[in-house]
């Protein structure tokens, strides 16, 4: 089988390639759009292939990430999920939200979880991040989805015991930390209008979306990322992570629940 995913998302760049080292799965990759983070439809269907020619493998899967952590927390409208919900149908494969920061594009697009996602097959949600709990991921999907999820989590080492502690603090930040995202979202649209303001490099001519923020040194800097990195700590007990596209040019700095005005 193949899937078909971002070239510059989360499944593609930074899971170890896991999918093709645990699940034997070929990927298919579609670089996104620089400005809304979408994979051409067009694109799609170019690289979809049946079950009919022995040199094929049979394209199972649509992944999209949304929000779209690597090209700057983009939240994907609830249109496009139909778009390509309607697509996958057409052809004969399935539609896998990777929505470890679903919330934020839920709140983002002033939707809910169930319109943004109601043409996926399948949707991840990581219950820390913007929304605050310690630990802990859930997979949403049909009975026949969940049982085969467990499956192949029993296959990998199986699950957690004792994991009752670990729903309560999940169900609390579902229930109480999904409308504050707005305000992780103010916060980083504050912080890029001040970098962009201030000559800064931005991705997507400084638009911010969510709680990601992408920037890189202004051209005339001479600072190194090393020294910027270490005053931010020092001086101001800021921590920020660079090394990201554009040559390692550009730093990561998100908003979320332990970040205040």
């Amino acid at each position: 089988s193949e899937m078909i995913i971002g070239a510059n998302s989360h499944i593609c760049l930074w899971e170890g390639g896991n999918v093709s080292n645990l699940g034997g799965i070929h990927t298919r990759q579609i670089y996104e759009h620089e400005m809304d983070a979408t994979l051409d439809q067009q694109a799609i269907r170019d690289l979809f292939r049946l079950d009919i020619d022995d040199h094929w493998p049979k394209t199972e899967l649509l992944c999209l990430e949304n929000t779209h952590n690597m090209m700057g927390g983009v939240a994907l409208p609830p249109s496009y999920i139909d778009e390509m919900g309607s697509l996958c149908r057409e052809l004969g494969m399935a539609l896998h939200i990777d929505g470890a920061r679903i919330m934020n594009a839920v709140v983002a697009q002033n939707v809910t979880p169930a319109e943004m996602c109601r043409n996926a097959d399948s949707v991840a949600i990581c219950l820390s991040k913007g929304l605050g709990a310690p630990l802990g991921s859930v997979v949403v999907g049909s009975t026949e989805v969940i049982r085969l999820a467990k499956r192949a989590r029993k296959r990998c080492g199986g699950g957690m015991r004792q994991a009752g502690v670990v729903a309560a603090m999940g169900l609390h930040a579902i229930k109480h930390n999904v409308d504050r995202l707005a305000d992780d979202h103010n916060r980083a649209q504050r912080l890029g209008a001040e970098l962009y303001r201030n000559g800064f490099e931005m991705m997507r001519n400084g638009k911010i979306d969510t709680n990601i923020v992408y920037f890189g040194l202004p051209a005339e800097s001479q600072v190194s990322s090393e020294d910027f990195c270490r005053e931010l700590v020092d001086d101001y007990g800021i921590k920020v992570t660079g090394g990201y596209s554009s040559g390692g040019k550009l730093f990561r700095a998100c908003t979320h629940l332990g970040v205040n005005d």
